[in-house]
């Protein structure tokens, strides 16, 4: 699963891209200004970063030293309305990865990024793509779950919401990140409802491992004052 920074400044052209990666299978977040892509890179790290080359006043190749500084790894593939050779050429020489121009075929996007993904040494892409954690592990495609070598039954739902779990492995997951990876909101919706299906999602892992319901800790836990995070998943 590759982690994938947006960093563009049309809120309509970042939906688009943001809706249409994570239905390829990417995880996502987006930025809108260079303060908040440098505020990224000093805490989540990217696989890949979309960058668009002009974010209001600023020309974004200006930080591409900055951002190799602060993730080495990281491929970069700027997005620009700047069509010159020499503007390209320019974009390559400061660091950049790729350079696709504005307006792009989705397609050809999604081709760039996994040849880009494909020269990492850590990426590999698969269309049965595994993701698991001591005794859990889901089948991205299929999308089937099997906990202890059992198989849980879930809803399109609890199935993104534990996706996410194993897709930030030791990360604590705040409400706020929950509730914009999977219901696409970032606003508080006055009600309980991450808690309500983290219970849900809890009850159902439990019970598929015929462990009591309180037992659901060992798979997500609470940290207190901050939000979830994926346990070990090793039954004992």
């Amino acid at each position: 699963m590759a982690n994938i920074l947006i960093v563009e400044d049309e809120k309509k052209l970042a939906d688009f891209l943001h809706r249409g990666l994570e239905g390829e299978g990417y995880c996502c977040d987006w930025v809108a200004t260079v303060d908040e892509l440098l505020s990224r890179l000093n805490g989540d790290t990217y696989d890949l970063i979309l960058l668009d080359r002009m974010l209001g006043d600023a020309d974004t190749i200006d930080y591409l030293t900055h951002i190799r500084q602060k993730q080495p790894q990281v491929m970069i593939l700027v997005l620009t309305a700047l069509h010159e050779i020499e503007d390209k050429v320019e974009g390559l020489h400061a660091g950049a990865d790729d350079y696709l121009g504005k307006p792009f075929d989705f397609d050809e996007l999604l081709a760039r990024i996994l040849a880009l993904l494909r020269r990492t040494k850590n990426f590999i892409k698969d269309d049965s793509e595994i993701l698991e954690q001591g005794v859990l592990q889901i089948n991205i495609e299929s999308q089937r779950i099997l906990l202890n070598k059992s198989q849980v039954g879930l809803t399109q739902l609890e199935f993104r919401l534990l996706k996410l779990f194993l897709s930030n492995p030791e990360k604590v997951l705040t409400r706020e990140r929950i509730l914009s990876k999977i219901w696409g909101t970032n606003s508080d919706p006055m009600t309980n409802i991450v808690d309500v299906y983290i219970r849900r999602l809890r009850k159902k892992l439990s019970e598929s491992a015929a462990l009591p319901q309180d037992s659901g800790e060992i798979f997500i836990e609470t940290v207190r004052g901050a939000g979830y995070r994926l346990g070990s998943c090793n039954l004992q």
